[in-house]
């Protein structure tokens, strides 16, 4: 017997090839700006952009006010993984910022440590033990 094969080339392809960006909702735009880049000290090519974007190295963030899409803003409930180098150095230098941690994992394979954006959306510092 004879597999069959899909000849039909008429189908689009829809294969996934990357992530190119995560959008961040905001409710007030500046606010969210001067924490991303003077608390997280995180990076844009343009933070007077209108969904500015914030690189990271693999993939990139937009901050984005969902209302002028003709949506509502509601907050990320799912943590977003910041990598750091040391999770507890990081925490340390956060919380100097003012930054209020809600808790740590140490699940084994890694460590984290979570805490809400300026927004309500949630984040955790991140890292691997192996690369």
């Amino acid at each position: 017997m004879t597999a069959m094969t899909n000849t039909d080339t008429s189908t689009p392809d829809t294969s996934v090839q990357r992530t190119d960006f995560v959008s961040i909702p905001v409710a007030d735009m500046q606010r969210a700006k001067a924490f991303y880049r003077d608390t997280l000290g995180m990076h844009s090519p343009d933070w007077e952009a209108n969904w500015p974007e914030i690189e990271t190295g693999n993939v990139s963030v937009y901050l984005i006010d969902p209302t002028g899409m003709g949506a509502s803003f509601a907050p990320h409930t799912a943590p977003l993984a910041l990598r750091v180098s040391d999770v507890g150095e990081a925490k340390r230098g956060l919380e100097q910022r003012g930054v209020q941690f809600t808790g740590e994992h140490d699940s084994g394979v890694c460590k984290m440590a979570f805490f809400n954006d300026s927004e309500g959306n949630a984040l955790m510092l991140h890292r691997r033990y192996a690369p």
